[in-house]
């Protein structure tokens, strides 16, 4: 399994584990995350530490949101930030 799909499965893996809402393609046709409209932005970046990953969702967790997945990228939005997470 190439990187990216590895990575991609253990979202999912996580996901699960902590019953977190998740968002992806097989919910919605299309759909745009508009990030200029925060005024901040975190970027995680998975570099084969699943620590990444568990702090990512933690914060959606914390935040009582979902987790949106658009292609092989992942966000959380709050109403002033928006966190992403992808793989290197």
């Amino acid at each position: 399994m190439a990187k990216k799909e590895l990575f991609i499965k253990r979202v999912y893996e996580i996901v699960q584990e902590l019953k977190i809402p998740l968002i992806d393609e097989r919910v919605f046709d299309s759909a745009k995350v508009k990030d200029s409209r925060y005024p901040t932005q975190v970027e995680f970046v998975f570099e084969e530490d699943e620590s990444v990953i568990r702090g990512f969702l933690g914060l959606a967790e914390y935040f009582h949101t979902v987790v949106i997945k658009r292609k092989d990228t992942f966000y959380i939005s709050t109403p002033a930030v928006i966190f992403i997470l992808e793989s290197d």
